[in-house]
């Protein structure tokens, strides 16, 4: 059976490549808080995340997405003391939620700007891979120069840098969506362990990372 992540990065591929030579497409799906708040087209909270600026954009985010979401879904998720045969719908709702969490900042400070426009699936990448790191926070963590660092750590950094670069501004990354999608990774781990399982993921993390010293 195929898995959830697979199934995404699929779709996304297929919608971002039709996309890249058909505008029409982009401009209907990205993320555009102003025509949110004018046309009521709150679909764009989820579809911006089907649709990405380039070749390098749409890789990055679907081969991070593809090396962490893999593993959450089909592991960590899947463990019987966590969320067993409710894993699947419960990874999917981290996606979808993530994809809508992440970029409600930048609604409310947007939505009266007719220029801002961003789209991509980074912020629902960063809730799957901080999903990762609450639930095994010593697992070494590679992404381009930050070699072979453990998760909590990777952690720490990407959100000081994240917040960091979303205060300075400029650009055309969504830093403030990483933050807010990696921060709702964790509330989101943290709340449906403790509803669905009644885990205390906090103390486990805590513990988890004592025991490595």
């Amino acid at each position: 059976m195929i898995s959830i992540t697979l199934s995404i990065v699929i779709l996304t591929v297929a919608i971002s490549v039709s996309a890249f030579s058909k505008e029409k497409i982009k401009e209907d799906l990205l993320f555009w808080p102003a025509q949110i708040d004018s046309q009521k087209q709150y679909y764009r909270f989820v579809t911006n995340g089907f649709v990405h600026g380039d070749v390098m954009h749409l890789a990055f985010n679907m081969l991070a997405l593809w090396s962490f979401g893999e593993y959450v879904e089909g592991y960590l998720y899947t463990n019987p003391m966590l969320f067993g045969s409710k894993a699947k719908l419960v990874y999917l709702g981290l996606y979808v939620l993530g994809l809508i969490v992440s970029v409600i900042p930048d609604y409310f400070q947007y939505r009266n700007n007719y220029a801002y426009r961003a789209l991509g699936a980074s912020g629902a990448v960063s809730a799957v891979i901080f999903s990762f790191i609450m639930l095994d926070p010593t697992q070494k963590i590679s992404v381009f120069f930050l070699r072979g660092m453990p998760g909590y750590i990777f952690g720490v950094i990407f959100l000081a840098l994240s917040a960091f670069l979303a205060k300075r501004g400029g650009g055309n990354i969504g830093h403030r969506a990483h933050f807010s999608g990696a921060i709702f990774g964790v509330l989101y781990t943290i709340i449906m362990a403790k509803l669905i399982a009644n885990i205390d993921i906090l103390p486990a993390f805590i513990e988890t990372i004592k025991s490595r010293y």
